[in-house]
């Protein structure tokens, strides 16, 4: 079964999750997928790949690992097809060959004040 991934629809950074988990519910292994996946992407930056003592630690802001409850997920921001189109579709192509399940991140906003 092949994953259906969202389509860019409007001009506003969207972030999308790859969760680690297949389209038949199993669990994505090895264990640190999202952490290599994202190690991967870490040169991808605003203003190029850094330079300098200690650039090479940490994560491209456009690719981050993280987790939803027990799920590891990278969340992938949108910017990087614009900085990186090949790395954009390396992202989702990874997804896609690996039947990861792909959502759009939808953030919750502010509960209304209580009256």
């Amino acid at each position: 079964m092949s994953t259906s991934l969202p389509t860019p629809t409007s001009s506003k950074r969207r972030e999308l999750f790859i969760k680690g988990v297949t389209s038949q519910g199993r669990p994505f292994r090895p264990s640190d997928w999202a952490e290599r996946l994202a190690g991967v992407m870490a040169g991808f930056r605003p203003g190029g790949s850094g330079k300098g003592h200690g650039a090479h630690i940490g994560y491209s802001p456009y690719c981050i690992p993280t987790s939803l409850g027990n799920i590891k997920c990278v969340v992938v921001n949108e910017a990087l097809r614009d900085l990186e189109p090949m790395a954009w579709d390396f992202v989702l192509n990874f997804a896609r060959d690996n039947d990861l399940q792909v959502v759009d991140a939808c953030l919750i906003g502010d509960p209304p004040a209580k009256g």
